[in-house]
């Protein structure tokens, strides 16, 4: 039985990759914000500049928003793995379940523990813990990201495991697991990538603001901060990402395969597909433009490195070609897009024209999603390199999949998509009007010189006699 054409396994793939990408999202940006507030923090407290504080103030609510539509999003994901996939739930539980609740007892708890004091709670427990809180939100984070793509490593370089008579996935050795093989490149690569999305972010946001008013000290400070980041980032994000590209090539040959658009194995140097359209049918790469050698010399870093085609395996164990393929051209096009701003913002830096640089404005603001993009592209070159396996090598995906039929997983797709544009429609639209407003000067005798109110009698603190008006210390 099909829905609108549709098998139920390419139906629940469909369901979990517009579900995910809608999750990423949040957690991509709210992973570097969080630690972009932790240093706004720390220059005011350092400088007492209040510019600073007056940005901290301006960026905490938007990640409050953004935090929140994350945590949403991600219940929401979750409850797939029980509905459409609980075929590797019950076999692949024993490994990735314990990882997802490590992920649920250190970084959400730590980052519940001390969101609301992060956010809220400046007045009431003084400078110090309230700097301690918002790093450990930050903290949080990393953290979360360790454990998430720890088990995500985990699915395209399985290892520290055996399997019983069961078809059970039994842990022997959890270093191994949460340390496999691909996990240090994609965790380094992935967190670096939400560094850059808020980077882009904030670039875009402190741009719009330069060109509406080049003299606004709160846009300047956010438009050199992020171009700072851009700079000096994104060319350790392309080392990275060529590290990771070979790890890759060692592990998973097949996923470089499709992503190269090869079909054919090169014995003595792989030309380097510029463009093109793989044909999965007709196994070549139609309209090709190509560079000779270039690919084995960025995959092997020789020019006569052998990189082997997808023909060399059999057709049901091939990744789909096309969509690695674009993606993959994607994410690196706007990773060179980002080196491209962050050259340029050094230029007129060097040149003291990095706030009345209105053509850079005017780019900073146009990239300013590019993060994001990025970010989804490479999710999907990742993903859909590793089919036909969800553990690459040893379970299938269609091994996975939970005994549903195509018209409910289509029926819930559908009220996915609808209920997703409406709720999370109104969040972005909502962090783009929290975005497009100015930063607004505080009330800094209330904000500044009320110090710490007490509370709860957990600290001691200055009390306020309100209805005189004045303040008294105890």
């Amino acid at each position: 039985m099909t829905f609108l054409g549709l098998e139920a396994e390419m139906l629940a793939r469909i369901q979990f990759a517009f579900t995910v990408s809608f999750h990423f999202l949040f957690p991509a940006f709210s992973i570097g914000t969080a630690s972009y507030l932790a240093v706004l923090n720390a220059l005011w407290l350092w400088k007492r500049d209040e510019a600073y504080l007056k940005l901290f103030e301006y960026w905490k609510t938007i990640f409050a928003v953004t935090f929140a539509m994350g945590v949403v999003s991600g219940i929401v994901m979750s409850y797939q793995f029980g509905t459409n996939w609980s075929a590797f739930s019950d076999k692949a539980g024993p490994v990735i379940g314990p990882l997802m609740g490590y992920e649920v007892l250190t970084a959400f708890f730590l980052e519940a523990g001390f969101l609301g004091i992060a956010l809220f709670g400046r007045k009431r427990v003084g400078d110090t813990a309230h700097m301690v809180a918002v790093a450990m939100v930050a903290v949080g984070t990393l953290i979360s990201a360790t454990w998430i793509t720890s088990a995500n490593s985990w699915m395209h370089t399985p290892a520290g495991f055996s399997v019983d008579a069961n078809g059970i996935f039994v842990p022997e050795d959890w270093w191994r697991i949460i340390f496999n093989p691909s996990f240090p490149y994609r965790m380094t690569h992935t967190v670096l990538a939400a560094f850059l999305t808020t980077a882009f972010t904030v670039g875009a946001v402190g741009a719009w603001h330069l060109l509406k008013d080049r003299t606004n000290r709160q846009a300047r400070i956010m438009f050199s901060m992020a171009m700072w980041m851009a700079a000096i980032v994104t060319p350790v994000q392309i080392f990275v990402g060529d590290l990771h590209g070979l790890n890759t090539l060692e592990n998973q040959p097949a996923k470089i395969a499709a992503m190269e658009g090869h079909y054919e194995t090169h014995k003595e140097g792989a030309p380097l597909v510029l463009f093109g359209i793989p044909d999965d049918e007709a196994e070549t790469t139609r309209y090709a433009i190509e560079i000779p050698k270039l690919g084995s010399l960025i995959l092997t870093h020789s020019l006569d490195g052998e990189i082997k085609g997808l023909k060399e395996w059999p057709r049901d164990q091939r990744p789909p070609a096309l969509m690695p393929f674009m993606t993959f051209r994607i994410m690196v096009g706007l990773g060179f897009l980002m080196l491209g701003v962050g050259l340029w913002s050094l230029w007129a830096r060097w040149k003291g024209t990095l706030y009345d640089t209105p053509s850079l404005h005017r780019v900073a603001v146009a990239m300013g999603g590019s993060g994001f993009v990025a970010v989804l592209a490479g999710w999907y070159t990742t993903e859909v390199g590793r089919q036909p396996w969800t553990v690459y090598g040893h379970l299938r995906t269609a091994e996975s999949l939970s005994p549903v039929s195509a018209p409910a997983v289509g029926t819930s797709l559908l009220i996915f998509i609808a209920v997703y544009f409406v709720v999370f429609g109104v969040g972005v639209y909502y962090l783009l009007k929290l975005m497009r407003r100015p930063p607004t000067p505080l009330d800094t005798d209330q904000e500044l010189d009320a110090g710490p109110i007490r509370t709860a009698g957990i600290l001691p603190g200055a009390t306020q006699d309100h209805s005189l008006g004045g303040r008294h210390g105890h």
